[in-house]
């Protein structure tokens, strides 16, 4: 038999003894193997179930991950992975915290530098305006930080640059787990900063410029002292303990967007607060900044909500307050517009076992929950940047931390409790466990252990621990605590509509002429009586532009008219600039100019504008002659202004300036300032001080300073300018609906707009609706 064969072949092993089966031996061997058992298929099954059991569900197992692993990052597979890490051993580091040695700065050019206030951001391309209107702040310092995908060449005057290869030299342990492409590695400027002196760091990109230039009218940089507001906060209300995050959009007017990190789970709370009440500020250590434009939203809104390749310009309300929340409620923060304080410098951390689009949301979390530790609190700001979108695809690969995770996390921060008696001690352990709950991997654990230690190598001091209000009592909100604020209801975007092919064409094109103009200030000067024409422009104009500021001779409050003299009418510009701050641009015309503003879509909105290829409007005349005593004279004011001007004004003004014997005149009814050149008109304006230069030769003299006239956008180059002045019921004979703009035209009654109307509704129909 078989068994018998295979039993009586086997050999016996060395040295064993062999033994003579007795009698009863033999007699049991004889019974145990007298009959064979049948070896068909049926009980060869049966015996081994067990076996081909354990065989199928290893092979199930294997085919499942596989098939998980491709069909995409799906919920399932990344609840698969992180169970299984949890199975995995997560190891605590170890720290003496009594016992870390000091790392000093003495590899960087910038040793000895030391400065309160910086700027820190990641570069990856050649140097944006964005960047370099921030190196323009005053009093703050930028740190750009590169990575491996940074120009060699890389460099930007007033800014502090780090390359890899600087990088590494700091010293700084936490170098060995950064990534070399990432903007992660903005973990190394915030160190940095804080070895040189930093007391607030602005964490920001380089593809947003500070509303007005000046954080300080924003953010509160100062907690303490004189600089510090003396002034109470609003804050969302406690009463719902199971309330744990809140979409910070609504408040500030817009109500259908949400920000990257909210759960999606709660993009459909769409209610404005019942009520909120109020604490005192001082303790605003992370402040977070709205961003106009394009706001920090995620994939899934940036995917479905934009329609064509039209760029985002989402507008916040700038005049809502700022916001706080209690301790038990979070907000999604960012890292390209928040502002730190010292005492959460640690929570600067940017993790890097996770994805690009997650880190610093995360980071924003687990920072929330230890600032409770120390009676801190975030607060959140009405715009402060407006960020330019780019027109990118938003990878949703990125954001799987994100829609799997995040909502988990919120609920599992705000019920974590920690006994450690120090602050440091405290962020290991959460680091620690949020490792073990699978919200990052073990890889995070030793990063934070490296960060902390570093933290203390460059000379910060761990804030002290405060009881925690969440383990207390909630206090009874009375009626006279409850504080009121009704959000606006600012127009957003629609999921994915074209609006121009849910209505007529004629609507569409003015919906096209809004979004270009709507946030652009037109400013007008009316030379004919205003009390017959005012409340006509603003009706022609103001369907178009964001307002019409309308400056005459004489002021007339009912009719919000202000007073100024057109021969100095450019001085008075910059106190409307500072009025609309938010503004993208300007926009000058007198009354005695028709704008064509539908032939303006195409004109490029960050250059200037001007009639310099127009030459009735844009002369030289020369300063010698008989009849050139006052030219002569404007031409000495400007060699006045001229050579107190810097030296970037002065030389672009020089190589301006062909004919060093005449001077420029622009009759300059029409012009365009935007607002990245703004600072520059402000500048130069000051610079001309008490001087009574005309407006006709001020306005020439500061385009040709602020830029080469080879970089104005020439869209007004081919509007009508006749010399001549015309009867409004003669105007149709020169006007054409082709052109961007014409001069002149005289409106001087109601029934001279009317026959203005009628002509320029053959380049935007809708305009007959007005008469």
């Amino acid at each position: 038999m078989l068994v018998q064969e295979r039993l009586s072949s086997k050999p016996s092993k060395p040295h064993q003894r062999v033994q003579q089966p007795t009698e009863p031996t033999s007699h049991f061997l004889q019974d145990r193997f007298s009959e064979s058992k049948s070896l068909d298929f049926s009980t060869w099954v049966s015996e081994n179930l067990y076996k081909i059991v354990s065989v199928l569900l290893l092979i199930v197992t294997v085919a499942a991950l596989f098939f998980l692993r491709n069909v995409g990052d799906t919920a399932a597979l990344l609840c698969f992975e992180n169970r299984s890490k949890q199975l995995e051993t997560i190891h605590f580091p170890k720290v003496d915290w009594n016992s870390i040695p000091s790392i000093v700065d003495k590899s960087s050019p910038y040793a000895s530098f030391r400065s309160e206030k910086w700027i820190i951001v990641s570069v990856s391309s050649e140097p944006t305006d964005s960047l370099q209107n921030l190196v323009k702040l005053k009093g703050w310092q930028v740190l750009a930080i590169g990575t491996s995908k940074t120009p060699s060449d890389w460099n930007l005057k007033g800014a502090i640059f780090l390359s890899l290869e600087q990088q590494a030299s700091l010293g700084f342990r936490i170098v060995d787990h950064l990534p070399y492409d990432s903007y992660v590695r903005k973990n190394v400027g915030y160190l940095f900063a804080i070895q040189h002196g930093a007391k607030k760091i602005f964490d920001a990109d380089d593809r947003g410029d500070v509303i007005d230039a000046d954080l300080g009218k924003h953010f509160d940089v100062e907690l303490i002292g004189e600089g510090a507001r003396q002034q109470t906060i609003l804050q969302y209300s406690h009463e719902n303990p199971n309330r744990t995050v809140v979409n910070p959009y609504i408040h500030f007017g817009q109500r259908s967007v949400w920000p990257r990190g909210l759960p999606l789970e709660n993009v459909g709370e769409l209610g404005h607060e019942e009520f909120y009440t109020e604490l005192y500020g001082g303790k605003q250590f992370i402040q977070q900044g709205i961003s106009n434009g394009l706001p920090d939203v995620d994939s899934i809104f940036y995917l479905t909500r934009k329609s064509g390749l039209e760029a985002f310009d989402i507008r916040f309300d700038e005049t809502a307050p700022k916001v706080a929340l209690p301790q038990g409620m979070m907000v999604p923060l960012n890292s390209f517009n928040t502002m730190f304080h010292s005492s959460a410098f640690w929570s600067l951390m940017l993790p890097v076992s996770v994805s690009t689009m997650a880190s610093d949301v995360l980071r924003g979390f687990w920072g929330q929950r230890l600032l409770w530790e120390i009676g801190g609190f975030v607060v959140v700001y009405p715009p402060t940047v407006h960020r330019y979108d780019r027109i990118e695809a938003y990878p949703f690969s990125e954001e799987k931390d994100l829609h799997v995770n995040v909502g988990r996390l919120i609920k599992f921060l705000v019920q974590w409790r920690s006994g450690k008696h120090r602050l440091f001690e405290k962020i290991m352990e959460l680091s620690y466990v949020m490792a073990e709950e699978g919200f990052w991997t073990e890889q995070d654990v030793k990063f934070t252990a490296a960060w902390l230690q570093d933290l203390l190598a460059v000379g910060y001091q761990q804030p002290r621990l405060m009881s925690l209000e969440l383990d207390r009592p909630r206090a009874t909100i009375g009626h006279g605590d409850r504080k009121d604020f009704i959000p606006q209801k600012i127009p957003s975007v629609h999921l994915g509509v074209e609006e121009v092919g849910m209505v007529n064409s004629e609507i569409g094109n003015l919906i096209r002429l809004r979004k270009n103009f709507g946030n652009v200030v037109l400013i007008m000067f009316c030379t004919r009586p205003v009390e017959r024409t005012a409340l006509e422009w603003r009706l022609l104009y103001g369907r178009i532009f964001k307002t019409v500021v309308i400056l005459s001779e004489h002021s007339n409050s009912d009719l919000a008219v202000e007073r100024g003299k057109l021969e100095q009418i450019y001085k008075f510009l910059p106190k409307i600039f500072d009025r609309f701050a938010s503004a993208e641009g300007f926009l000058f015309l007198q009354d005695d100019t028709v704008l064509n503003y539908w032939n303006l879509l195409q004109a490029d909105r960050t250059k200037l504008w001007i009639t310099d290829k127009v030459p009735n409007s844009w002369t030289i005349v020369p300063t010698t002659g008989d009849n050139s005593a006052w030219f002569s004279k404007q031409a000495d004011m400007v060699k006045t202004v001229v050579d107190t001007m810097p030296v970037h004004f002065q030389v672009s003004y020089k190589e301006s300036s062909t004919d060093q014997q005449g001077l420029t005149l622009c009759s300059s009814e029409v012009f365009y300032i935007p607002r990245r050149f703004v600072g520059d008109y402000i500048d130069l304006v000051g610079l001309v001080s008490n001087i009574k230069i005309h407006h006709k030769v001020a306005i020439p003299m500061f385009f040709k300073a602020m830029d080469s006239p080879s970089n104005f956008d020439s869209v007004l180059g081919k509007m009508i300018y006749k010399t001549e002045m015309l009867p409004a019921s003669n105007f149709s004979s020169i006007y054409s609906p082709k052109v961007p703009a014409v001069h002149p035209c005289n409106v001087s009654d109601e029934p001279d707009f009317i026959r203005l109307v009628r002509i320029m509704s053959a380049g935007d129909p809708l305009l007959m609706e007005l008469v």
